[in-house]
């Protein structure tokens, strides 16, 4: 017993060095990673003339006056912005989940004539860079008459399943489902409906809730699509907003545009902390961990 003992103490002692390095290692990225967001949170309470000169990031002298001033910069309040962001994010994310979930489904369970070619397809337009599609995408919006309206193209195509990577995911997540509660509902009497109705659609949760997280942050701080369609001030989102911080001279007004940045921040972050943990568990059982 007395030869034993110091050797178990020399290996702990090795492990917690060990320990140590990997913990001080990933406080160091943490720290590199933070500081650019910490930076900018710190500079929304600075002067103009402290932005520019100052890197730390506390400010030296603490203001609130940019989040007034950028809050009313324009002819529109950011009220109205954050409405527009957030009715377009929550529309992107009905239509996402309703439109995927369906496709998924027929992808995953029923049997129709080349599913195969057609899936492949599907998995195919992930290879699209989405700024491919966008001169196609305005031409047709623009012969239907749709430019101009603030929610039929940006809503319309989301809700004909044009996300494949949800369509993907959910489809990795049903074929994790036994099949026998598939064929213990139509013992039941269920038709393809019925099943997907009390079998498939409660069980897909998860799935559901990491393609609504995905969709409302992705359209959430989506730029170029709606500055493309978006063309009047009243239908500008958050993410175009921010742009008219910068005028066409180059002269920018640093502390209004870092305090309202720093405010658009706030719906995503409580978004994602609400539906975190179901966020991960979607992530694990849809195959897509890793």
């Amino acid at each position: 017993m007395t030869a034993v003992a110091p050797h178990v103490t020399v290996r702990k002692n090795r492990f917690s060095a060990g320990q140590a390095v990997r913990l001080a290692v990933l406080i160091v990225g943490l720290l590199l990673v933070l500081y650019p967001l910490a930076w900018v949170i710190g500079s929304s309470f600075k002067s103009d003339a402290e932005i520019a000169s100052n890197i730390s990031v506390l400010p030296t002298e603490f203001t609130l006056s940019h989040y007034a001033a950028g809050w009313n910069s324009f002819d529109v309040s950011f009220t109205r912005f954050f409405i527009n962001s957030t009715v377009i994010a929550l529309l992107t994310v009905i239509a996402n989940a309703v439109s995927c979930l369906i496709a998924a489904y027929a992808f995953a369970r029923l049997r129709f004539p080349m599913r195969g070619l057609w899936f492949a397809i599907m998995i195919g337009t992930l290879l699209l860079p989405g700024d491919v599609l966008i001169i196609p995408q305005y031409i047709v919006f623009n012969t239907l008459g749709w430019i101009d309206t603030p929610l039929l193209p940006l809503i319309v195509p989301k809700a004909l399943a044009t996300e494949a990577f949800f369509v993907f995911l959910m489809v990795q997540f049903m074929r994790g489902i036994p099949r026998d509660l598939d064929e213990a509902a139509t013992i039941d009497g269920c038709s393809p409906y019925g099943v997907f109705w009390h079998v498939i659609l409660p069980l897909s949760r998860p799935a559901l809730v990491t393609t609504a997280i995905f969709s409302f942050i992705w359209t959430w701080n989506d730029f170029f699509t709606q500055l493309v369609y978006l063309n009047e001030l009243e239908d500008y989102t958050v993410p175009i907003a921010l742009r008219l911080f910068i005028d066409s001279t180059g002269q920018s007004s640093l502390g209004a545009m870092f305090a309202m940045s720093v405010l658009s921040l706030l719906p995503v972050f409580l978004f994602f902390v609400a539906f975190q943990r179901m966020l991960v568990e979607g992530i694990n059982t849809s195959g897509l961990k890793g």
